[in-house]
C-alpha cells in the first residue's frame, strides 16, 4: 500500500489572509481554525472529509503561523491551471487578488507564469494543461 497527498502545509506570517487568498484561487474554503494556535486548514467543498475518504482526494491547505519570515525562493511550489478561462484572464485574476510577478530566473519563453502569493510564496500559473 503506499500513502497519499492529502496535505499541503505552509508557514505563514498571517494564516487568515492567505487562507481567503487560495481560497478565491482554488474555489476551497474554509474548514478549520484555530486562532489560538494560529491555525487555518483549507480544502475542496467537494470533497470536505479529505484525507479520511479513500482514494485520490484534491489536498488540502493548512496554513500556521510562525515568527520568521520567508527569506528564499520555495523548493516547493504549487502549479494551477485555469479551468475555465485563458492563462492569460487567470494571471490578471490572480494579480487582482493580490499575487504579483516573481523572478525565479525564468529565460522569458516559457509556457507558465511565476507569481507569488501575498508573502511571497512563489507558484506558477500553467497553460495548456487543464484538468
Amino acid at each position: 500500500m503506499a500513502s497519499k497527498f492529502t496535505e499541503l502545509a505552509i508557514d505563514c506570517a498571517d494564516p487568515g489572509g492567505l487562507a481567503r487568498f487560495w481560497c478565491a484561487v482554488l474555489g476551497y474554503e474554509v474548514q478549520e481554525v484555530d486562532e489560538e494556535d494560529g491555525f487555518v486548514a483549507i480544502g475542496s467543498p467537494a470533497v470536505p472529509e479529505g484525507g479520511s475518504r479513500p482514494g485520490p482526494v484534491p489536498p488540502s491547505l493548512t496554513f500556521a503561523r510562525v515568527p520568521e519570515g520567508k527569506t528564499v525562493k520555495n523548493r516547493l511550489h504549487i502549479d494551477v491551471n485555469p479551468t475555465d478561462r485563458e492563462q492569460d484572464e487567470e494571471v490578471r485574476r490572480l494579480l487582482d487578488l493580490g499575487a504579483r510577478h516573481a523572478d525565479v530566473g525564468q529565460a522569458g519563453d516559457e509556457s507558465w507564469v511565476v507569481l507569488a502569493d501575498p508573502e511571497g510564496n512563489e507558484f506558477c500559473v500553467l497553460s495548456g494543461r487543464q484538468p
